[in-house]
């Protein structure tokens, strides 16, 4: 399925002005949305320039778009790292005495 990922996006949707959606691409492969994020993940970390932004998904025309794919991804972390320490300073509210994991 990734392969078929990969050629799809290569060879209709390179560069970002011929992004498509989430939605349609899931919908044209017959993929959920969590599986088509686990399987561009895995393209991607296998070096293949899969890049996005909030309106679709695309395979990369050039090197500025992998760019700013990445800071997309990094903004993502910086708001995943917030949550969990927002998450951290919400468990020192809870002195049961029973540490990690009690509820």
């Amino acid at each position: 399925m990734e392969d078929l990922l990969l050629r799809y996006l290569k060879e209709a949707h390179t560069g970002r002005t011929r992004q498509i959606t989430g939605a349609e691409l899931g919908k044209r492969l017959s993929l959920s949305d969590t599986e088509l994020r686990k399987r561009v993940n895995r393209l991607r970390q296998k070096g293949v320039p899969v890049c996005s932004d909030r309106s679709g998904y695309f395979y990369a025309a050039n090197a500025a778009e992998i760019y700013a794919t990445i800071r997309q991804l990094e903004r993502m972390v910086g708001g995943l790292m917030a949550a969990m320490e927002g998450l951290e300073r919400a468990m020192e509210k809870f002195q049961d005495g029973g540490g990690k994991g009690s509820s």
